[in-house]
Protein backbone atom coordinates (compact mmCIF):
# COMPACT_ATOMS: atom_id res chain seq x y z
CA UNK A 1 0.00 0.00 0.00
CA UNK A 2 1.28 3.38 -0.93
CA UNK A 3 1.39 5.87 2.01
CA UNK A 4 1.63 9.52 1.06
CA UNK A 5 3.03 12.35 3.13
CA UNK A 6 -0.42 13.93 3.18
CA UNK A 7 -1.92 10.84 4.80
CA UNK A 8 0.81 10.79 7.46
CA UNK A 9 0.21 14.43 8.31
CA UNK A 10 -3.57 13.94 8.40
CA UNK A 11 -3.25 10.95 10.72
CA UNK A 12 -0.92 12.86 13.01
CA UNK A 13 -3.38 15.74 13.22
CA UNK A 14 -6.25 13.40 14.15
CA UNK A 15 -4.16 11.68 16.81
CA UNK A 16 -2.91 14.96 18.25
CA UNK A 17 -6.40 16.40 18.39
CA UNK A 18 -7.60 13.32 20.24
CA UNK A 19 -5.11 13.78 23.08
CA UNK A 20 -5.30 17.59 23.24
CA UNK A 21 -1.71 18.17 22.07
CA UNK A 22 -2.02 20.67 19.22
CA UNK A 23 -3.17 23.70 21.23
CA UNK A 24 -0.63 23.09 23.97
CA UNK A 25 2.37 22.81 21.67
CA UNK A 26 1.61 25.62 19.23
CA UNK A 27 1.13 28.84 21.21
CA UNK A 28 0.25 31.96 19.29
CA UNK A 29 3.15 34.26 18.54
CA UNK A 30 3.45 37.23 20.89
CA UNK A 31 3.37 40.74 19.54
CA UNK A 32 6.17 43.07 20.61
CA UNK A 33 3.75 44.83 22.98
CA UNK A 34 3.07 41.55 24.79
CA UNK A 35 6.70 40.56 25.41
CA UNK A 36 7.48 41.21 29.08
CA UNK A 37 10.47 43.39 29.91
CA UNK A 38 10.89 43.74 33.67
CA UNK A 39 14.28 42.16 34.45
CA UNK A 40 14.82 43.57 37.93
CA UNK A 41 13.38 45.37 40.95
CA UNK A 42 11.40 48.46 39.86
CA UNK A 43 11.81 47.62 36.17
CA UNK A 44 14.40 48.20 33.43
CA UNK A 45 15.39 51.66 34.73
CA UNK A 46 14.68 51.04 38.42
CA UNK A 47 12.02 53.75 38.41
CA UNK A 48 8.85 51.60 38.51
CA UNK A 49 7.71 53.06 35.19
CA UNK A 50 6.32 50.63 32.60
CA UNK A 51 6.33 51.43 28.88
CA UNK A 52 3.16 49.39 28.25
CA UNK A 53 0.32 51.08 26.36
CA UNK A 54 -3.19 50.14 25.32
CA UNK A 55 -4.18 49.14 28.86
CA UNK A 56 -7.57 49.47 30.52
CA UNK A 57 -8.26 53.08 31.52
CA UNK A 58 -10.66 52.09 34.26
CA UNK A 59 -11.77 48.97 36.09
CA UNK A 60 -15.20 47.68 36.99
CA UNK A 61 -15.87 46.19 40.44
CA UNK A 62 -14.19 42.90 39.51
CA UNK A 63 -11.04 44.54 38.18
CA UNK A 64 -9.15 43.26 35.12
CA UNK A 65 -9.58 39.65 34.03
CA UNK A 66 -7.50 37.07 35.89
CA UNK A 67 -5.39 35.35 33.21
CA UNK A 68 -3.95 32.68 35.49
CA UNK A 69 -2.48 32.08 38.91
CA UNK A 70 0.17 29.84 40.41
CA UNK A 71 1.03 28.77 43.93
CA UNK A 72 4.02 27.31 45.74
CA UNK A 73 6.17 30.45 45.93
CA UNK A 74 6.57 30.22 49.69
CA UNK A 75 6.53 33.06 52.18
CA UNK A 76 8.12 36.40 51.45
CA UNK A 77 7.78 39.96 50.24
CA UNK A 78 9.99 39.71 47.16
CA UNK A 79 8.67 41.30 44.00
CA UNK A 80 9.13 39.79 40.54
CA UNK A 81 11.51 39.91 37.61
CA UNK A 82 9.59 39.03 34.43
CA UNK A 83 11.16 38.29 31.03
CA UNK A 84 10.13 36.35 27.95
CA UNK A 85 11.92 33.31 29.37
CA UNK A 86 10.63 33.25 32.92
CA UNK A 87 9.27 34.81 36.08
CA UNK A 88 11.74 35.02 38.95
CA UNK A 89 11.19 35.63 42.64
CA UNK A 90 12.25 34.38 46.08
CA UNK A 91 10.48 32.58 48.90
CA UNK A 92 10.89 30.70 52.16
CA UNK A 93 9.85 27.05 52.05
CA UNK A 94 10.40 24.97 55.17
CA UNK A 95 13.76 25.83 56.69
CA UNK A 96 15.31 27.15 53.47
CA UNK A 97 15.17 30.25 51.29
CA UNK A 98 15.02 29.83 47.51
CA UNK A 99 15.27 31.66 44.22
CA UNK A 100 12.32 30.40 42.17
CA UNK A 101 11.82 30.39 38.40
CA UNK A 102 8.38 29.96 36.83
CA UNK A 103 7.27 29.47 33.22
CA UNK A 104 6.06 32.79 31.77
CA UNK A 105 2.91 31.34 30.18
CA UNK A 106 1.33 29.51 33.11
CA UNK A 107 3.55 29.73 36.21
CA UNK A 108 4.62 26.11 36.36
CA UNK A 109 7.85 25.60 38.28
CA UNK A 110 10.98 25.58 36.12
CA UNK A 111 13.52 25.34 38.93
CA UNK A 112 14.32 26.49 42.45
CA UNK A 113 17.74 26.96 44.04
CA UNK A 114 18.54 27.30 47.73
CA UNK A 115 20.14 30.59 48.75
CA UNK A 116 20.39 30.11 52.51
CA UNK A 117 18.29 29.55 55.64
CA UNK A 118 14.76 30.82 55.96
CA UNK A 119 13.97 33.78 58.16
CA UNK A 120 11.28 33.00 60.71
CA UNK A 121 10.11 36.36 61.95
CA UNK A 122 6.73 38.00 62.42
CA UNK A 123 7.28 39.23 58.84
CA UNK A 124 8.94 36.07 57.48
CA UNK A 125 10.64 35.60 54.15
CA UNK A 126 12.96 37.38 51.69
CA UNK A 127 12.54 40.92 50.36
CA UNK A 128 15.10 40.91 47.55
CA UNK A 129 14.00 40.60 43.93
CA UNK A 130 16.28 38.66 41.54
CA UNK A 131 18.09 40.68 38.88
CA UNK A 132 18.14 38.99 35.46
CA UNK A 133 21.08 39.74 33.16
CA UNK A 134 20.83 37.50 30.12
CA UNK A 135 22.13 34.02 30.92
CA UNK A 136 22.77 34.87 34.59
CA UNK A 137 20.77 36.24 37.49
CA UNK A 138 21.70 37.61 40.90
CA UNK A 139 19.82 37.46 44.19
CA UNK A 140 20.42 38.35 47.84
CA UNK A 141 19.13 36.32 50.79
CA UNK A 142 18.09 37.80 54.10
CA UNK A 143 21.35 36.62 55.74
CA UNK A 144 23.37 38.52 53.13
CA UNK A 145 24.12 35.60 50.80
CA UNK A 146 24.71 36.92 47.27
CA UNK A 147 24.30 34.25 44.59
CA UNK A 148 24.88 34.19 40.85
CA UNK A 149 22.76 31.55 39.11
CA UNK A 150 22.25 30.37 35.56
CA UNK A 151 18.94 31.80 34.39
CA UNK A 152 17.96 28.71 32.42
CA UNK A 153 18.76 26.06 35.02
CA UNK A 154 19.26 27.70 38.42
CA UNK A 155 22.76 26.23 38.66
CA UNK A 156 24.96 28.22 41.03
CA UNK A 157 27.96 29.92 39.44
CA UNK A 158 29.33 31.73 42.50
CA UNK A 159 28.32 33.17 45.86
CA UNK A 160 29.53 35.75 48.35
CA UNK A 161 28.47 36.74 51.84
CA UNK A 162 27.91 40.43 52.61
CA UNK A 163 28.65 39.64 56.26
CA UNK A 164 31.54 37.16 56.17
CA UNK A 165 33.33 38.48 53.08
CA UNK A 166 32.82 42.21 53.59
CA UNK A 167 31.98 42.79 57.26
CA UNK A 168 28.50 43.92 56.34
CA UNK A 169 25.66 44.81 58.67
CA UNK A 170 22.08 46.01 58.41
CA UNK A 171 20.88 49.08 60.31
CA UNK A 172 18.10 47.28 62.21
CA UNK A 173 16.25 44.00 62.65
CA UNK A 174 14.76 43.18 59.25
CA UNK A 175 17.73 41.62 57.49
CA UNK A 176 19.18 42.33 54.04
CA UNK A 177 16.49 43.45 51.59
CA UNK A 178 18.38 45.02 48.67
CA UNK A 179 18.05 43.89 45.06
CA UNK A 180 21.44 43.68 43.31
CA UNK A 181 22.33 46.15 40.56
CA UNK A 182 24.00 44.85 37.40
CA UNK A 183 25.91 47.53 35.52
CA UNK A 184 28.05 46.46 32.57
CA UNK A 185 30.50 43.81 33.74
CA UNK A 186 29.78 44.41 37.44
CA UNK A 187 27.23 43.57 40.05
CA UNK A 188 26.98 46.25 42.75
CA UNK A 189 25.64 45.55 46.25
CA UNK A 190 25.50 47.17 49.70
CA UNK A 191 27.11 45.29 52.60
CA UNK A 192 26.87 48.38 54.82
CA UNK A 193 30.23 47.68 56.49
CA UNK A 194 32.66 50.24 57.87
CA UNK A 195 35.10 49.65 55.02
CA UNK A 196 32.56 48.31 52.56
CA UNK A 197 29.46 50.45 52.43
CA UNK A 198 29.09 49.50 48.76
CA UNK A 199 31.10 46.94 46.79
CA UNK A 200 31.44 46.21 43.07
CA UNK A 201 32.05 42.61 42.02
CA UNK A 202 32.92 41.02 38.70
CA UNK A 203 29.56 39.67 37.59
CA UNK A 204 31.09 36.55 36.00
CA UNK A 205 33.29 35.46 38.91
CA UNK A 206 32.28 37.42 42.00
CA UNK A 207 35.82 38.80 42.35
CA UNK A 208 36.07 42.15 44.15
CA UNK A 209 36.53 45.13 41.81
CA UNK A 210 36.42 47.87 44.47
CA UNK A 211 34.86 48.68 47.81
CA UNK A 212 33.71 52.04 49.12
CA UNK A 213 34.14 53.04 52.78
CA UNK A 214 31.24 54.13 54.95
CA UNK A 215 31.10 57.94 55.25
CA UNK A 216 30.04 59.74 58.42
CA UNK A 217 27.39 62.15 57.13
CA UNK A 218 25.81 63.04 60.47
CA UNK A 219 24.04 61.85 63.63
CA UNK A 220 20.67 60.78 62.20
CA UNK A 221 19.97 57.10 61.64
CA UNK A 222 22.13 54.09 62.45
CA UNK A 223 25.25 52.49 61.01
CA UNK A 224 24.81 49.80 58.38
CA UNK A 225 22.92 49.18 55.18
CA UNK A 226 19.38 50.39 54.75
CA UNK A 227 16.63 48.60 52.86
CA UNK A 228 16.83 50.52 49.57
CA UNK A 229 18.44 49.41 46.30
CA UNK A 230 21.15 51.22 44.34
CA UNK A 231 20.30 53.46 41.37
CA UNK A 232 22.59 55.03 38.76
CA UNK A 233 23.00 58.79 38.41
CA UNK A 234 25.09 60.85 36.01
CA UNK A 235 24.51 64.04 37.97
CA UNK A 236 27.24 66.64 37.75
CA UNK A 237 28.64 64.79 34.73
CA UNK A 238 29.99 61.87 36.79
CA UNK A 239 28.58 58.35 36.72
CA UNK A 240 27.77 57.33 40.29
CA UNK A 241 25.84 54.83 42.40
CA UNK A 242 23.30 56.31 44.81
CA UNK A 243 21.46 54.58 47.63
CA UNK A 244 19.86 55.14 51.03
CA UNK A 245 21.87 53.71 53.92
CA UNK A 246 21.27 53.62 57.64
CA UNK A 247 22.83 57.10 57.96
CA UNK A 248 21.16 58.56 54.88
CA UNK A 249 22.00 59.05 51.23
CA UNK A 250 25.39 58.10 49.82
CA UNK A 251 26.93 58.41 46.36
CA UNK A 252 30.09 56.65 45.17
CA UNK A 253 31.90 57.09 41.86
CA UNK A 254 31.12 54.15 39.58
CA UNK A 255 34.64 53.97 38.20
CA UNK A 256 36.44 53.29 41.48
CA UNK A 257 34.12 53.51 44.51
CA UNK A 258 35.34 56.88 45.74
CA UNK A 259 32.68 58.50 47.96
CA UNK A 260 31.42 61.63 46.20
CA UNK A 261 28.84 62.96 48.64
CA UNK A 262 26.49 61.96 51.46
CA UNK A 263 23.40 63.46 53.07
CA UNK A 264 22.14 62.69 56.58
CA UNK A 265 19.01 64.71 57.23
CA UNK A 266 16.59 62.30 55.53
CA UNK A 267 17.65 59.31 57.67
CA UNK A 268 15.66 57.81 60.54
CA UNK A 269 16.98 55.43 63.19
CA UNK A 270 14.60 52.51 62.54
CA UNK A 271 14.46 51.64 58.82
CA UNK A 272 15.39 53.68 55.74
CA UNK A 273 13.52 51.89 52.97
CA UNK A 274 12.46 53.70 49.75
CA UNK A 275 14.79 53.55 46.77
CA UNK A 276 15.82 57.07 45.61
CA UNK A 277 14.76 58.42 42.22
CA UNK A 278 17.08 60.33 39.89
CA UNK A 279 16.45 62.81 37.11
CA UNK A 280 19.32 64.58 35.40
CA UNK A 281 21.30 66.42 38.06
CA UNK A 282 18.69 65.76 40.77
CA UNK A 283 18.14 63.09 43.40
CA UNK A 284 14.89 62.75 45.35
CA UNK A 285 14.64 60.58 48.45
CA UNK A 286 12.24 60.00 51.30
CA UNK A 287 12.04 57.95 54.47
CA UNK A 288 9.42 57.15 57.08
CA UNK A 289 9.31 57.44 60.86
CA UNK A 290 8.75 61.19 60.43
CA UNK A 291 12.07 61.68 58.58
CA UNK A 292 10.54 63.47 55.55
CA UNK A 293 11.90 63.93 52.03
CA UNK A 294 14.57 65.86 50.16
CA UNK A 295 15.54 67.00 46.67
CA UNK A 296 19.27 67.40 46.06
CA UNK A 297 20.97 69.05 43.11
CA UNK A 298 24.29 67.61 41.98
CA UNK A 299 27.02 69.75 40.45
CA UNK A 300 30.50 69.12 39.11
CA UNK A 301 33.29 70.01 41.51
CA UNK A 302 36.27 69.33 39.22
CA UNK A 303 38.38 66.22 38.53
CA UNK A 304 35.54 63.68 38.76
CA UNK A 305 34.07 65.14 41.94
CA UNK A 306 30.48 66.10 42.66
CA UNK A 307 28.73 68.18 45.30
CA UNK A 308 25.11 67.78 46.48
CA UNK A 309 23.09 70.83 47.52
CA UNK A 310 19.69 70.73 49.17
CA UNK A 311 16.99 72.27 46.95
CA UNK A 312 14.19 71.68 49.43
CA UNK A 313 13.39 69.52 52.44
CA UNK A 314 9.90 68.36 53.38
CA UNK A 315 9.14 67.60 57.01
CA UNK A 316 7.48 64.27 57.73
CA UNK A 317 4.17 65.97 58.51
CA UNK A 318 4.09 67.21 54.90
CA UNK A 319 5.38 64.10 53.14
CA UNK A 320 7.07 60.85 54.06
CA UNK A 321 7.13 57.51 52.30
CA UNK A 322 7.45 54.66 54.77
CA UNK A 323 7.78 52.00 52.09
CA UNK A 324 6.15 51.14 48.80
CA UNK A 325 8.16 53.52 46.70
CA UNK A 326 8.05 56.88 44.97
CA UNK A 327 7.44 57.34 41.23
CA UNK A 328 8.34 60.27 38.98
CA UNK A 329 6.17 60.83 35.90
CA UNK A 330 7.06 63.97 33.97
CA UNK A 331 7.42 66.68 36.59
CA UNK A 332 5.14 65.04 39.16
CA UNK A 333 5.93 62.67 42.02
CA UNK A 334 3.32 60.06 42.98
CA UNK A 335 3.51 58.10 46.22
CA UNK A 336 1.76 56.88 49.32
CA UNK A 337 2.09 59.37 52.16
CA UNK A 338 2.42 58.73 55.87
CA UNK A 339 3.99 56.30 58.28
CA UNK A 340 2.44 52.84 57.65
CA UNK A 341 0.06 54.66 55.34
CA UNK A 342 -0.35 54.87 51.59
CA UNK A 343 -2.45 58.00 51.41
CA UNK A 344 -2.28 59.04 47.72
CA UNK A 345 -0.28 62.17 47.10
CA UNK A 346 1.13 64.13 44.15
CA UNK A 347 4.06 66.52 44.57
CA UNK A 348 5.72 68.92 42.18
CA UNK A 349 9.20 67.50 41.65
CA UNK A 350 10.97 70.84 41.23
CA UNK A 351 9.45 72.63 44.23
CA UNK A 352 8.08 69.96 46.56
CA UNK A 353 4.67 71.65 46.51
CA UNK A 354 1.76 69.32 47.23
CA UNK A 355 -0.41 69.31 44.10
CA UNK A 356 -3.09 67.12 45.64
CA UNK A 357 -3.65 64.53 48.34
CA UNK A 358 -1.66 63.59 51.38
CA UNK A 359 -4.73 62.85 53.47
CA UNK A 360 -7.10 61.19 50.98
CA UNK A 361 -8.73 58.06 52.38
CA UNK A 362 -9.71 55.38 49.89
CA UNK A 363 -10.50 51.67 50.36
CA UNK A 364 -6.84 50.80 50.93
CA UNK A 365 -5.35 50.32 54.39
CA UNK A 366 -1.67 50.45 55.33
CA UNK A 367 1.33 51.21 53.15
CA UNK A 368 0.94 51.13 49.37
CA UNK A 369 3.39 49.62 46.88
CA UNK A 370 3.25 51.48 43.56
CA UNK A 371 3.96 51.10 39.90
CA UNK A 372 3.07 53.19 36.83
CA UNK A 373 1.84 52.33 33.35
CA UNK A 374 -0.04 54.02 30.51
CA UNK A 375 -1.10 57.18 32.30
CA UNK A 376 -2.05 55.53 35.59
CA UNK A 377 -0.56 54.69 38.98
CA UNK A 378 -1.30 51.27 40.45
CA UNK A 379 -1.60 51.28 44.26
CA UNK A 380 -1.35 47.91 46.00
CA UNK A 381 -2.33 48.16 49.70
CA UNK A 382 -1.52 45.97 52.68
CA UNK A 383 -5.13 44.83 53.01
CA UNK A 384 -5.18 43.39 49.49
CA UNK A 385 -6.87 46.33 47.77
CA UNK A 386 -5.70 47.36 44.29
CA UNK A 387 -6.55 50.91 43.20
CA UNK A 388 -6.04 52.56 39.82
CA UNK A 389 -5.40 56.32 39.88
CA UNK A 390 -4.99 58.59 36.87
CA UNK A 391 -1.49 60.09 36.82
CA UNK A 392 -2.35 63.77 36.59
CA UNK A 393 -1.20 66.63 38.84
CA UNK A 394 -4.58 68.36 38.46
CA UNK A 395 -6.44 66.22 41.00
CA UNK A 396 -7.07 62.77 42.48
CA UNK A 397 -9.03 60.65 40.01
CA UNK A 398 -9.66 57.09 41.08
CA UNK A 399 -10.41 54.90 38.06
CA UNK A 400 -11.09 51.55 39.67
CA UNK A 401 -10.66 49.24 42.64
CA UNK A 402 -10.73 45.50 43.28
CA UNK A 403 -9.68 43.17 46.07
CA UNK A 404 -7.05 40.47 45.82
CA UNK A 405 -8.22 37.01 46.91
CA UNK A 406 -6.19 36.68 50.12
CA UNK A 407 -6.38 40.19 51.52
CA UNK A 408 -3.35 39.34 53.66
CA UNK A 409 -0.51 41.62 54.69
CA UNK A 410 1.82 41.93 51.72
CA UNK A 411 4.27 44.58 50.54
CA UNK A 412 5.50 43.11 47.25
CA UNK A 413 5.59 45.70 44.46
CA UNK A 414 3.15 45.07 41.59
CA UNK A 415 4.62 44.68 38.11
CA UNK A 416 3.07 45.79 34.81
CA UNK A 417 4.71 44.45 31.67
CA UNK A 418 3.63 42.75 28.44
CA UNK A 419 0.04 43.83 28.96
CA UNK A 420 -0.22 41.96 32.26
CA UNK A 421 -0.38 42.91 35.93
CA UNK A 422 1.74 40.55 38.05
CA UNK A 423 1.11 40.44 41.78
CA UNK A 424 3.02 38.38 44.32
CA UNK A 425 0.52 37.53 47.05
CA UNK A 426 2.48 35.57 49.67
CA UNK A 427 2.57 31.99 48.32
CA UNK A 428 0.65 32.83 45.14
CA UNK A 429 1.32 34.64 41.89
CA UNK A 430 -1.70 36.37 40.35
CA UNK A 431 -1.53 37.47 36.71
CA UNK A 432 -4.21 39.82 35.32
CA UNK A 433 -4.85 40.77 31.70
CA UNK A 434 -4.81 44.58 31.58
CA UNK A 435 -6.47 44.64 28.18
CA UNK A 436 -9.57 42.71 29.30
CA UNK A 437 -12.20 43.83 31.82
Amino acid sequence: MRITLGRIVAAAVVLAAGIGWIAASAPAAQSAADVPNWPQFRGPNRDNVSTDTGLLKEWDADGPALAWKASGLGLGFSSLAVTKDGIYTMGDQGTSQYVIALAPADGRLLWKTKVGPNWDDRYPGPRSTPTVDGALLYAIGTEGDVVCLETATGKERWRKSLVRDFGGQIMSDWKFSESALVDGDRVVVTPGGENSAIVALDKRTGALVWKAPMPAPGPNGRDGAGYASIVISNGGGVKQYVTLLGRGLISVRAADGVVLWSYNRVANNVANIPTPIVKGDFVFASSGYQAGAVLLKLAAAGAGKVTATEVYFLEGRTFQNHHGGVILVGDAIYAGNGHRNGLPICLDFATGQVRWGGNIRNEGIGSAALTYADGHVYYRYENGVMILVEATPTGYRQKGMFKLPSGELNWAYPVVTGGKLYIRDKDELLVYDLRKA
